[in-house]
């Protein structure tokens, strides 16, 4: 095979990607017991933030289905989650998901006619 024909293919990598397709070790979970399970097996801290990083998604994919745009504002707080050590990010993540969550209600009240 040509030096040509070789960069044209598509790289294998074995190891780390593999993990985060499905069945691999950080991959998604269908079964709601196994997640559980391996919530149940994380330390406190890390418990606590795979749940509000859970609430967040699915707050986010429901945005997506409604057609929504995440406030910008929100949009910054995320930014900033990866430079924030656990604990803050919990804090930031609650913080995110109390908004969203306000907001939806906010936006979701139906003014009405008013007497």
């Amino acid at each position: 095979m040509t030096n040509d024909a070789k960069q044209d293919q598509p790289r294998r990598t074995d190891g780390a990607p593999g993990k985060f397709e499905p069945g691999g070790e950080l991959g998604p979970i269908e079964d709601r017991n196994e997640y559980e399970q391996r919530l149940n097996d994380l330390p406190p801290d890390q418990k606590e933030l795979a749940q509000e990083s859970a609430r967040l998604a699915d707050l986010c994919q429901y945005f997506s289905q409604q057609k929504m745009d995440v406030p910008p504002q929100i949009l910054v707080q995320v930014g900033r989650l990866p430079g924030l050590g656990i604990a803050d990010r919990i804090r930031a993540l609650k913080d995110v998901n109390r908004a969203l969550m306000e907001y939806l209600n906010d936006v979701g009240q139906d003014p009405g006619i008013r007497q």
